[in-house]
């Protein structure tokens, strides 16, 4: 008893050691939001209240991006709730191993994201250390990126005119940022390739946010086109046998 209570002590540790430094290195990148925000027009305060509601990063750079652009809300909240429909299947796989309920399951919800998911099933094998992996990274991320955005959204407004600094450019850098250390086979290269060229082709002639709902649009054709290419195909008996 003693060795197990020593042995989840240790593992209890890590994990949380873990979580904080996925929460630092996350909220970096909520100083980039934050002075991103205000750049792109929103106040300190709806930048904030941005991160606090939205939560999910990439969703609050493309609301952003799309606004600086000139495009509509309706636009803006398309391409972000496109783009933050990948938790809604995190959730689906979570729930079966957190096994939430009541009130804890409201909460864990606004907590499914990118890191807190990936810092669970790395401990899917121990049903407490999954548990602490998920609260843990998420709470550690909801605070520092929530700190990060206050502090980035009070330095941005302070600069000035944002192009006078480049943070203009600041957005599409962000996303760059982000997708890159994604890219990893030449299947994904291939998709993000495709997906460039439709919004590079439609940036002229179509509103703001009309060229990275149509880029999302390729990657989800492409998964659909490889998931029936991967699907096998029911054999046929030869006529007249059976």
């Amino acid at each position: 008893m003693a060795a197990s209570a020593a042995d989840w002590y240790r593992r209890r540790s890590g994990v949380v050691r873990d979580a904080v430094g996925v929460g630092v290195a996350t909220g970096a990148y909520g100083l980039s939001f934050g002075a991103i925000g205000v750049a792109g027009g929103l106040s300190v305060t709806q930048t904030c209240a941005t991160s606090v509601l939205m939560f999910t990063g990439a969703s609050q750079f493309a609301l952003v991006g799309v606004l600086a652009a000139g495009g509509s809300a309706p636009a803006a909240a398309v391409t972000a709730v496109l783009l933050g429909a990948r938790n809604a299947l995190y959730g689906l796989r979570l729930s079966t191993l957190l096994g939430l309920s009541g009130v804890r399951k409201a909460v864990g919800a606004a907590l499914v994201i990118d890191e807190s998911t990936a810092m669970c099933l790395a401990h899917e094998d121990d049903v407490r250390a999954r548990r602490l992996a998920f609260w843990a990274t998420g709470l550690a991320v909801f605070v520092l990126w929530n700190v990060a955005t206050l502090a980035g959204a009070l330095a941005g407004s302070a600069l000035g005119e944002p192009q006078t600094y480049g943070l203009d450019a600041a957005v599409p850098a962000a996303f760059l940022a982000l997708l890159w250390p994604r890219l990893t086979d030449g299947r994904s290269r291939a998709v993000a390739l495709a997906a460039a060229g439709v919004a590079l082709g439609l940036t002229p002639v179509a509103p703001a946010g009309l060229p990275v709902m149509a880029a999302a649009g390729v990657a989800v054709l492409a998964g659909l086109v490889w998931r029936d290419a991967a699907t096998p195909t029911p054999h046929r008996p030869a006529a007249g046998a059976g």
